[in-house]
């Protein structure tokens, strides 16, 4: 039988850099099948005219400008003919050989609609990385984190967390995806621009009927922070705005209520912790936040993508706090967190 066909499209926005240092492993996957697509997101630092000096056999897709992750995407992948699609960082390094297992993962089941390799720090090869580490999680007040990362602490990689199981989102840094899947919800919601667009395309495809994976025998090395590093103010608010505008979207009407009351309690804490010790401007980011998640909801909400059903079983949603576990009670890993000790 002919191997599946896999598209491998990295969205760039001025990652001339990354394209140098991390495109020749990429075009070394090591998969009989396989094209690499650059979908450029109106750089403006040569990157074009290196990938058509240095690779011109690279189809390049051009946006006039930086139109997000999530549309930038989403129009990338209308003009994609492919079996599955690898959603890939400018700045990720991949293995040999890595594409494999994750083809074999959803040639085994068709219900497994998208899946995750095991994302290593690059600048620290034995930390997992900060952007899914070994496959993402969900709190009850989803607050998101990962098998080897909790907040801010990410762990070292003994194959502790080597098991090929389902979990709740798979890490927009390297997505593997069904395209027929991805086309059938309707890709990524564009007003989430960027953070946390994967978590919601993820909740939204499980509610469909299908299962996102963790496929750690894959495995590659993430920079991170390559666009907007961790404790920048517009990182914050996008990440506090799309948590919020994701609850609402997709939980049931039921659990939304208390459960967003109490994320705004959480937010706010959050927020004046912030300020009290000095960071404005994380302060600032909440607040506007939450008032441009007001203005969503009244202004905007009925053009987001909504889950055809909440009826869905959910994989890797704890229904405990991680920040109640994690700050107050000391727990530091995955497994102290979840109780999961394989």
């Amino acid at each position: 039988m002919p191997l599946p066909k896999i598209a491998v499209v990295i969205l760039n926005w001025n990652g001339k850099k990354f394209l140098q240092q991390f495109l020749p492993s990429v075009l070394s996957s090591g998969y009989g099948n396989y094209e690499v697509i650059v979908a450029d997101n109106g750089s403006t630092d040569n990157s074009i005219e290196f990938l058509q000096t240095n690779y011109p056999s690279i189809r390049v897709i051009r946006f006039e400008k930086n139109t997000g992750f999530a549309k930038g995407y989403n129009e990338a992948l209308k003009l994609v003919e492919a079996d599955y699609y690898v959603l890939l960082n400018s700045d990720v390094e991949v293995t040999p050989g890595w594409l494999g297992p994750m083809v074999q993962l959803l040639e085994s089941d068709t219900s497994i609609a998208a899946c995750q390799p095991k994302l290593l720090s690059f600048h620290n090869k034995q930390l997992f990385e900060y952007a899914g580490a070994a496959g993402g999680w969900l709190d009850r007040y989803g607050y998101p984190f990962a098998k080897g990362r909790i907040f801010d602490i990410c762990e070292e990689d003994h194959g502790q967390y080597d098991q090929t199981e389902p979990i709740f989102w798979a890490s927009g840094a390297a997505l593997f995806i069904q395209a027929k899947v991805f086309h059938e919800v309707k890709g990524f919601d564009e007003y989430f621009f960027a953070h946390q667009e994967e978590i919601d395309l993820c909740w939204r495809i499980q509610l469909a009927g299908y299962k996102i994976y963790s496929c750690p025998a894959s495995i590659v090395y993430h920079v991170g922070g390559g666009t907007l590093p961790r404790g920048n103010s517009k990182k914050t608010y996008l990440n506090f705005r799309n948590n919020k505008i994701m609850l609402s979207k997709n939980l049931p009407f039921s659990r939304r209520v208390w459960v967003m009351s109490v994320r705004n309690i959480l937010d706010g804490v959050s927020a004046w912790k912030g300020l009290l010790t000095g960071d404005g401007g994380y302060f600032i980011a909440i607040l506007r936040a939450h008032l441009a998640f007001a203005k969503w909801w009244w202004r905007y909400r009925k053009k987001s993508l909504m889950p055809a059903s909440k009826k869905g079983k959910l994989y890797g949603h704890l229904q405990k706090n991680i920040a109640w576990l994690h700050f107050v009670k000391g727990k530091k890993t995955f497994s102290e967190i979840t109780g999961n000790t394989k």
